[in-house]
């Protein structure tokens, strides 16, 4: 079933095209990722869909009654409304009901009186008559996931990050059959962006988001669009797949460049040397050639993937953190940590928001103060700090390459060789002719990306980076994380981007909520893959360290042990089924060979297997504790 046609659609930004007759579809279920390069149409492009915009040509078709719910990037709510209106802002009696019960058992709780107990009961009897609490639980459930405490609080008073989450709720509980989704992992932390990862994979909800999370881009999608010079690509299959086919595709367009450059040169030399006036034919390989002399001159951008600043040399004392304690309004964020750093060490931190990583950084940077403990670093460290403020507003006024060259004209590369200023920029994505742009007139990824140039720039020998991803397209990552990975100097990176910190660390610090911080060697994944196999030896240990019953006891439960401990054999069995087909599923949706109608198939029959197959774990989990209970 199609919900969604487009067909030749163009759009131009003032002079720049945008894209330009671009065609796709997209099916029930289908789960698509839409990617390209920051300012390129992405975001035009979900507007349009949804109805915010207009596009210059073509046509949009989206199937009748299907109810569509979209989150935008930035979710900028000026109204004087709550939390909870915002959430419930559909206007259907079950969310009158909801909104009413939820006030009337907050004043309550602020103010047991008889008039607020008569309000709640009323609220009650409501809440009963439409059968809402499934609806409240559901929406009470993720509330408490994306940490949303006071669903009274004006929308007004909080920060950018905790708008986007309340508008991500909201869209959740829309019961949407079509999801538009504009960078929905912005500002959640890993934990929040993996409970979310389960729910789309639970349902069978129809997406289109554009992400710059490859993780959660790969476990999620299985099919990809990329926006390049205002033309669409599509790739049917994981995000390893969609790299493995976009340098084919490159390999290609470079060999026909270089054919079309040959076959340039030879009419080049005909069209100068045939007089003016030409024969039909003639003219027809007149027009040809202006055809040859576009694909010829077509633009292929590779990255330098070895592209690396000089640093200054670092000495044997790099940074010491001796029993550090930092608390606030008698809350322990930061209790007793201590750490030495060594040479060209690539630490993470990882934790829950508000669990203290901004705070350990501004320690770091003597930004705040510990209660307890000292920070100190060795003479030859030069730190380069990239917060998440930001570049300061008094560049207003000021061209983005005047605020780079206040910083070095010249920048000198590890192999002894001097880059403009220019260059340096062109390099992370900042063309030529966009260089004079005022910093007034950047997106707000365009000023992230130019703070970490600056902070670049400062030629550092210690990094540390304070949610270096956000609001930075794929391309933009895949370049820095090269620059990182040919850093020669120290780094500290908090993140939520786990493919990101896969790539780049050897360590992290896991913040814990009691303020204790754990050094753990490794990456995100082999983190992850760790919690897992502990949790799996926890409940062997629980099974196997159970004391041994009398043997008159072992009698009389022997019918019921022997019932449950075949149910949980049975149980393994089928967890072990299950996880074979996912595997064979998971394979089959990487090679991208499928026809269209198998992809889908296939991607139905994965959300199925893995919601089955949390089932069948929780199952084995419960029949395990009745069985140690028992024992």
């Amino acid at each position: 079933m199609n919900f969604l046609s487009v067909e030749n659609l163009s759009k131009y930004y003032g002079d720049k095209l945008l894209f330009e007759e671009i065609s796709f579809g997209i099916d029930k279920g289908q789960k698509v990722a839409l990617i390209a390069r920051n300012g390129t149409g992405k975001t035009t492009l979900l507007n349009i869909i949804n109805g915010k915009d207009t596009a210059d040509s073509g046509t949009l078709t989206l199937r009748n009654n299907i109810r569509i719910g979209y989150l935008p990037q930035v979710f900028d709510s000026q109204e004087r409304i709550s939390v909870l209106d915002a959430v419930f802002e559909t206007d259907t009696p079950v969310t009158h009901i909801i909104k009413e019960y939820e006030t009337a058992l907050e004043l309550f709780n602020r103010q047991p009186t008889q008039e607020n107990r008569l309000r709640m009961d009323n609220a009650v009897e409501g809440m009963d008559n439409l059968q809402a609490w499934d609806f409240e639980s559901k929406a009470k459930e993720i509330l408490t996931r994306f940490d949303i405490q006071d669903i009274l609080k004006d929308m007004r008073e909080l920060s950018g990050g905790q708008r986007k989450k309340v508008a991500l709720v909201k869209m959740l509980l829309s019961d949407a059959d079509f999801l538009i989704m504009d960078e929905p992992t912005n500002h959640l932390d890993i934990e929040m962006i993996e409970w979310m990862e389960s729910y789309f994979l639970a349902s069978g909800v129809t997406l289109l988001m554009v992400t710059h999370d490859r993780f959660f881009l790969d476990k999620v999608c299985t099919e990809i669009l990329e926006l390049e010079n205002g033309k669409l690509y599509r790739y049917k299959g994981k995000y390893d797949y969609y790299l493995e086919k976009k340098e084919e595709r490159i390999a290609n367009t470079a060999a026909e460049t270089e054919k079309a450059k040959s076959i340039y040169r030879s009419e080049l030399e005909w069209m100068r040397s045939t007089p003016q006036a030409r024969t039909t034919k003639a003219k027809a390989r007149a027009d040809n050639f202006r055809n040859i002399k576009e694909k010829a001159f077509t633009r292929i951008d590779r990255p330098d993937k070895t592209f690396a600043v000089k640093t200054e040399r670092i000495g044997n004392k790099i940074l010491e953190i001796n029993n550090l304690h930092f608390s606030f309004d008698n809350h322990i964020i930061i209790d007793d940590f201590s750490y030495i750093f060594k040479r060209g060490e690539r630490c993470g931190i990882v934790g829950k928001n508000g669990s203290g990583k901004t705070t350990l950084l501004r320690l770091i940077m003597q930004e705040l103060k510990p209660n307890a403990g000292k920070i100190t670093s060795g003479e030859t460290v030069i730190f380069g700090y990239y917060s998440q403020d930001g570049l300061s507003s008094q560049n207003r006024g000021k061209r983005v390459i005047d605020i780079v060259k206040e910083q070095a004209e010249m920048v000198r590369m590890a192999s002894g060789n001097y880059l403009s200023a220019s260059q340096f920029l062109n390099h992370f994505g900042f063309a030529y002719e966009h260089q004079y742009t005022y910093f007034e007139n950047l997106s707000g990824g365009q000023r992230r990306k130019l703070h970490l140039l600056i902070v670049l720039l400062q030629n550092p020998n210690f990094l540390i980076l304070d949610e270096p991803t956000n609001d930075f397209d794929i391309e933009t990552l895949t370049i820095l994380e090269d620059f990182l990975r040919h850093f020669s100097g120290c780094l500290l990176i908090v993140s939520h981007d786990r493919w990101f910190l896969d790539k780049l660390v050897d360590h992290m610090f896991i913040i814990r909520d009691n303020g204790k911080i754990k050094d753990f060697y490794g990456n995100y994944t082999a983190y992850k893959l760790q919690l897992q196999e502990e949790e799996r030896i926890k409940r062997l240990q629980q099974k196997s360290d159970k004391p041994v019953l009398r043997q008159e006891t072992q009698k009389n439960n022997n019918k019921q042990s022997y019932k449950r401990q075949k149910e949980l054999e049975l149980s393994e069995k089928e967890i072990a089924r299950l996880e074979q087909e996912k595997a064979v599923l998971l394979e089959l949706l990487n090679t991208g060979k499928g026809t269209h109608e198998e992809l889908v198939a296939w991607s139905e029959q994965y959300a199925a297997i893995d919601t089955e197959l949390e089932a069948k774990v929780s199952q084995w989990i419960n029949l395990l504790d009745e069985t140690e209970s028992a024992n």
